[in-house]
């Protein structure tokens, strides 16, 4: 019997790329379905509109956070500057002052945390 596979733990699964890009894609699934928005604009060289460009910084947040990649791994990963990358973590972990946004942000870690544990995990 054939079972589907989620775009979220298909991004989890080896080989093809390095953990990081992995780990970072399984990230950019998640906050990209969540909030509606193509995966490629979380990556893309513009800033975008400002929901796409929150979603980004949600997106690096929690790969530093949940996936415990350095700044500079992420920021190669986004294609962005390691900066860049600070300011985002710094900026969503402002925003968490608000208790629906730390709920969403929770949802969110638990989540790549859950999806994480069901693909064994996989060097993190």
């Amino acid at each position: 019997m054939l079972h589907s596979v989620s775009p979220l733990r298909a991004a989890l699964l080896p080989p093809v790329a390095s953990r990081d890009a992995r780990s970072c894609s399984a990230v950019i699934a998640l906050v990209a379905q969540e909030k509606n928005l193509p995966p490629h604009l979380l990556v893309h060289p513009s800033r975008c509109r400002r929901a796409t460009a929150r979603a980004r910084q949600l997106a690096m947040y929690l790969s530093h956070v949940v996936m415990g990649h350095s700044l500079t791994e992420i920021a190669r990963a986004f294609g962005r500057d390691r900066t860049t990358v600070s300011h985002a973590c710094a900026l969503i972990e402002d925003l968490r002052d608000d208790p629906g946004f730390d709920a969403e942000v929770s949802r969110y870690e638990r989540r790549l945390e859950e999806a994480a544990g069901e693909a064994g995990g996989h060097g993190w």
